[in-house]
């Protein structure tokens, strides 16, 4: 069976191309395939997306890893986005042929890789995560570069999973973890007061009494006032709850949301969740969704009906050397 694991290592470096160019080369493997990249120079953090086989995944993580210790230093690091270093999180996802436990092996054998060959302390998180207080990531990276690098040595809460008891001098640690898919959802407001931001977040995400599978902070974004989250399961908490808690949150304070985006990738079923809600389509399922009916077709997965014997033929004769077919409409 395929094998297919997505990482999404986030790194800190958002103004400087050429250094996220050299982390991506690094990462270039046979096996692997680059799905997305974003840049983001306020929080001075870049996303990249990759996906691939296991083992070829893996290792390109750790490459990209070793590649921005080389051209990060945070000791002179500055950006809206907390740290705690230059290959700040490295998760490992699911896709296909793959468990949670696979990738909880696959963050374990890379958090040692790191330490062996870059002198970089790691800590898991999430499904590989070490005791519970370490699931979340706040948790581990409260205080940042500069406040675990003075308690690090000191206070046994601070100790890394692997590695000596010391941050690297301008790499600081790296989290390492597995996790199921996440969306990255951020709300712009039309206002500059970061401080309706930060009270919108404390309001929606879970640790302060919001909702449930988000994770939130409010942040000063391109001159707007950013409500940025982490949805952990949109299919619980979907986008356009969030959403619309974030809008009338905003109210209270005389504001609304200009604006959203997504960071990376977005399954389409949080897109199709959202639409549904929005348009309110009587009896919505994904299957009425054209492309979606397609991929099912010619994938021989609705050989139910008529259908498969009416649209696969059709197909046949587009891809054939002769004229191409019509068919009537109502």
């Amino acid at each position: 069976m395929q094998t297919l694991v997505e990482c999404v290592p986030n790194f800190s470096e958002g103004r400087d191309k050429a250094k996220v160019d050299a982390i991506v080369e690094a990462m270039k493997l046979d096996g692997v395939y680059l799905l997305d990249r974003e840049m983001d120079a306020d929080h001075n953090r870049c996303v990249i997306t990759i996906a691939g086989e296991r083992q070829a995944v893996q290792e390109a993580a750790i490459r990209g890893v070793g590649k921005a210790a080389e051209l990060i230093d945070l000791n002179r690091h500055q950006g809206a986005h907390p740290r705690l270093g230059a290959a700040d999180v490295v998760p490992f996802i699911p896709i296909e042929g793959v468990s949670i436990e696979d990738c909880v092996a696959m963050a374990r054998q890379a958090g040692e890789q790191i330490w062996k060959r870059y002198q970089i302390p790691v800590y898991f998180y999430e499904a590989a995560a070490t005791s519970p207080e370490r699931q979340n990531l706040e948790n581990i990276r409260r205080g940042q570069f500069e406040g675990i690098r003075s308690e690090i040595a000191t206070n046994p809460a601070r100790r890394p999973d692997f590695g000596d008891p010391q941050l690297h001098s301008t790499a600081g640690a790296c989290v390492v973890g597995a996790r199921k898919f996440l969306v990255a959802y951020n709300i712009f407001l039309n206002t500059t007061d970061v401080s309706v931001a930060k009270k919108i977040a404390k309001a929606v995400r879970f640790s302060t009494g919001g909702l449930r599978f988000v994770k939130a902070a409010g942040f000063l974004v391109r001159g707007q006032a950013q409500v940025s989250m982490n949805l952990t399961d949109f299919e619980q908490t979907p986008m356009h709850r969030v959403f619309e808690m974030v809008r009338a949150e905003a109210a209270r304070y005389g504001v609304t949301p200009s604006s959203s985006e997504i960071v990376g990738l977005v399954p389409k079923k949080a897109l199709e969740q959202a639409a549904e809600w929005y348009l309110r389509v009587e009896n919505f399922e994904s299957s009425l969704i054209l492309e979606n009916r397609l991929t099912a077709v010619m994938g021989g997965k609705m050989a139910v009906g008529g259908i498969r014997a009416g649209v696969e033929p059709f197909i046949e004769q587009l891809a054939a050397p002769i004229a191409a077919p019509t068919r009537s409409r109502p």
